[in-house]
C-alpha cells in the first residue's frame, strides 16, 4: 500500500429512504429514523473509500473495526453526510475517524473504523478455507443438528 497522507479525506452523501429505518427481521419496525446499522455501513463505506486510492495491485483491505455514537436521529427524507479523515496507518492497519451530519447540520454520529490490508490472494484463501470447514461440518452433520452443543 502506497502511504495515505495524514487528514486525507473522503466523505459520502445519501437521502434516508425508508430502507434505511430502523425496522428489525424479529421485531419489526420500531423508529422511524435512520438506523445506527446504516450509519455504521456509511462509516465502513467512507473508510473504505479512503484507502482504495492507495491500494497496490493484489492488494485489498478488509475491515477490522468499527466504533459508533449514534448522537441524533435523521428523518427519513433527510439528507446525510459522512465525512472520514485518515488519522494514522499503523503497519498494515488504516485509521480512519468519521463524523456524521443530517441537512440541518446536526452532529448525528461520530466513530472510527480499522481496515487491515492483506495480499487479495490471503483474503481469498481465508475465505475458501471457512468454506471447506462449512462443507465438511454439513457431511458430518447430515441427519442430526446443525449446531454443535
Amino acid at each position: 500500500m502506497r502511504p495515505i497522507p495524514l487528514g486525507y479525506h473522503a466523505g459520502f452523501e445519501t437521502t434516508v429512504t425508508s430502507e434505511m429505518l430502523v425496522d428489525f427481521e424479529e421485531l419489526g419496525a420500531v423508529h422511524p429514523v435512520y438506523a445506527t446499522y446504516w450509519l455504521a455501513k456509511h462509516m465502513e463505506l467512507v473508510g473504505r473509500k479512503i484507502i482504495l486510492p492507495f491500494l497496490e495491485e493484489g492488494e485489498e483491505g478488509i475491515g477490522y473495526a468499527v466504533s459508533v455514537r449514534h448522537l441524533a436521529p435523521a428523518l427519513a427524507g433527510m439528507r446525510v453526510r459522512v465525512e472520514g479523515e485518515h488519522v494514522g496507518t499503523e503497519g498494515n492497519r488504516v485509521t480512519v475517524r468519521l463524523r456524521a451530519e443530517h441537512e440541518l447540520g446536526d452532529l448525528i454520529g461520530e466513530g472510527e473504523t480499522v481496515q487491515v490490508i492483506l495480499p487479495a490472494w490471503k483474503i481469498r484463501e481465508r475465505f475458501e478455507q471457512l468454506e471447506r470447514r462449512r462443507q465438511e461440518r454439513r457431511s458430518l452433520q447430515e441427519g442430526r443438528e446443525a449446531w454443535p452443543r
